[in-house]
């Protein structure tokens, strides 16, 4: 079982009609469907943040990250 995992939940993802967690038989059906996805949400939301998928073991986790974190100096001011 492959699933694919919204792990932030920001306030455009919470209005969408996309859902958080999904489970596929096929690891490239995951795949497919959490990249549609992430282009979804980086094409149709507000632009606050910009959507990544990684690979963790048999799920694809959507994330994002902000502008602060591609800046950040490392000493945990900016989380």
């Amino acid at each position: 079982m492959y699933k694919v995992v919204v792990q932030n939940q920001c306030g455009c993802f919470k209005r969408s009609n996309l859902q958080a967690n999904l489970q596929f038989e096929s690891k490239d059906d995951a795949l497919l469907k959490a990249i549609e996805m992430k282009d979804k949400m980086n094409n149709e939301f507000c632009k606050k943040h910009e959507f990544e998928v990684q690979e963790m073991y048999n799920n694809f986790v959507i994330s994002f990250y902000t502008e602060a974190r591609d800046n950040c100096c490392g000493n945990g001011c900016c989380s």
